[in-house]
């Protein structure tokens, strides 16, 4: 879906266990290339690489992926883009979130459990790449990391903007060009409606709520949320109720 010149929202459907979802990760693009912004689960990418097609988008790699934060439904898609080539896409994510990206660390919200139950679900090509990331890592997955208030230069103007609670490194990024704000977790759309985080993954609920309460300084006129969509209406006040709610 287009959102404005240089910016698509992707529609991915994919399959989680027995349940079928839709998530939205953002492709921003111009003469000089395409980012995407954020992975979908493991085995994403020919599903990612069919709908930047469709878009009109040139068939290349990305050359680079921004990840809003570290839940595996947004970095799961990941080992795919990664390549010994030096070209290989930068990839960015915030400091908080930087170790589990990179495997140091385990995912905050992936049991063992359900890290079983995905691996022997994933095809024996996507297993391996996931495993040589995440399980038995040989070098860094985060090229960069992203501080608070930092200014990409993708899309004309993205701004990086912390609000932890979803994860302690989940990231919002504002588009200056077409005041559309890329929310990852930190919002959901259902109804119509925008709504806050995810109760029942959001660890840190409180915090969450709060942090909704830096963007009121953006001038936004659209929501992306990677479940639910977008929300287009007066943005800026139905956050602002969200920002005060408990």
């Amino acid at each position: 879906m287009r959102i404005s010149d240089g910016l698509e929202m992707l529609d991915l459907t994919i399959h989680a266990g027995d349940r079928k979802m839709t998530i939205h990760p953002t492709v921003l693009h111009g003469p000089e290339g395409w980012v995407l912004v954020d992975t979908g689960m493991p085995g994403s990418r020919p599903l990612i690489d069919k709908l930047v097609q469709e878009a009109g988008i040139p068939e290349t790699d990305p050359s680079a992926i921004l990840l809003t934060h570290q839940d595996i439904d947004h970095i799961g898609g990941l080992p795919s883009y990664l390549t010994d080539r030096a070209d290989r896409p930068l990839v960015y994510a915030h400091e908080e979130d930087r170790g589990a990206i990179d495997g140091e660390k385990p995912m905050l919200k992936v049991t063992a459990e359900r890290l079983e139950s995905l691996l022997r679900a994933m095809a024996d090509p996507v297993r391996k790449a996931f495993e040589s990331a995440y399980l038995r890592p040989t070098r860094p997955n985060v090229s960069r990391t992203f501080t608070d208030g930092e200014k990409l230069p993708y899309g004309g103007g993205l701004v990086v903007i912390h609000t932890p609670g979803h994860t302690p490194g989940h990231v919002c990024l504002y588009h200056e060009a077409s005041k559309t704000l890329i929310a990852g977790d930190a919002m959901t759309v259902a109804d119509g409606e925008l709504r806050g985080p995810n109760p029942a993954v959001t660890p840190n609920l409180p915090e969450a709520i709060a942090s909704l309460g830096k963007l009121g300084s953006f001038d936004i006129e659209t929501v992306i949320c990677y479940h639910g969509g977008v929300y287009r209406g007066e943005a800026n006040k139905r956050i602002a109720e969200l920002s005060r709610s408990s």
